[in-house]
């Protein structure tokens, strides 16, 4: 028997390839009805690579389901409310209730996980800016099919119960570090809490990968890799530029948001510089002005990273017992700083 195509789809129903592909991939210009007449032909003709996007939004065969969002204290809130939006939306259109869930940034003694939680109402749980070790791994436990969007690195993939999504950070801030070697930077620092996410981590990793490729020297004094706490980012971080007593001529920061703090105390003490320092930051967001548009930084598109997360939980929920999956999503670098000047 041959092998099925959507062109095979397309001509039975006297429509064109494109609307196929369409319907498949979930795209505009294709009406709910439309869609369901491609599927339902698709499975009488036997295709076999229909995606999971196919259970199709607004069936109205298709049962309202219920799935809880796990989030805590956003540090960049127009970053994850970027996301949370999207996801909320991309659900809706599959006839999916999103209950938010707030669980606190830091576990005390006093916690517990919201009842609603182990609530025979839901269908799955997506997890997103919940990384206190504890209540990250009490989540974890929960018995639901689960998505989370990163992790922290003491909850390796290996030991997580659910899906994990990550933004690939290795290779691209290695690119970003390597972009400023190439235009002469070789005195280069890192700014970020390495154990809070997994993330972050990796980001680290990426930049250490670069700079011993080119034999050139980490130096500790440079490096601000220690716990930050949730409330003393700006604390924390001026603190240690305040303990320079020499400076590199650039900082690859974790984010955007440490970076506008390094960039923050730069401009409130001009002549702790002996020359000036090139920031690079992470994520693209024009939350903080001191240096949105200013820095080379990685761009995570929000929308369509909320909409990934509501598709693979959609999976997830659908098909429960097929093995759990880690994607990484790979950011777009956008360069925005100059080559060192000779004098410098």
């Amino acid at each position: 028997m041959e092998k099925i195509t959507m062109k095979d789809i397309a001509d039975a129903l006297n429509i064109s390839r494109v609307t196929v592909s369409k319907a498949f991939n979930n795209q505009a210009g294709v009406s709910d009805s439309l869609r369901e007449m491609i599927f339902n032909k698709a499975k009488e003709l036997g295709y076999t690579k229909l995606p999971f996007q196919s259970m199709g939004p607004a069936i109205s065969t298709q049962e309202e389901r219920t799935v809880a969002l796990v989030v805590s204290r956003p540090e960049s809130s127009f970053f994850w409310t970027g996301i949370i939006h999207r996801l909320a939306q991309e659900l809706s259109e599959y006839s999916i209730n999103l209950l938010y869930v707030y669980v606190p940034s830091s576990f005390t003694k006093e916690f517990v996980l919201p009842s609603i939680l182990f609530s025979n109402i839901l269908s799955g749980i997506a997890v997103v800016n919940v990384y206190d070790p504890v209540i990250l791994g009490m989540v974890n436990d929960i018995p639901l099919p689960k998505v989370f969007l990163d992790t922290i690195p003491d909850l390796t993939d290996r030991k997580m119960h659910g899906d994990l999504l990550l933004i690939e950070g290795f290779r691209t801030e290695a690119e970003i570090t390597d972009s400023l070697i190439l235009d002469g930077h070789k005195e280069i620092g890192f700014i970020g809490d390495i154990s809070y996410a997994q993330t972050n981590k990796e980001r680290y990793l990426g930049y250490r990968d670069s700079m011993d490729k080119r034999r050139l020297p980490i130096r500790q004094e440079f490096c601000f890799i220690d716990s930050i706490g949730v409330f003393s980012y700006a604390k924390q971080i001026h603190a240690f530029l305040d303990a320079l007593t020499d400076w590199p001529t650039a900082f690859v920061c974790v984010s955007d948001y440490v970076a506008h703090f390094v960039q923050q105390y730069m401009d409130e003490n001009p002549l702790r510089l002996p020359h000036p320092v090139v920031l690079t930051g992470f994520d693209n967001t024009d939350e903080y002005p001191n240096v949105s548009g200013h820095i080379t930084t990685a761009n995570v598109p929000t929308g369509l990273l909320g909409k990934r997360l509501a598709l693979q939980l959609l999976f997830r929920t659908n098909h429960p017992e097929a093995p759990e999956e880690m994607t990484f999503i790979k950011p777009s670098i956008i360069k925005k700083h100059r080559k060192l000047s000779p004098t410098t």
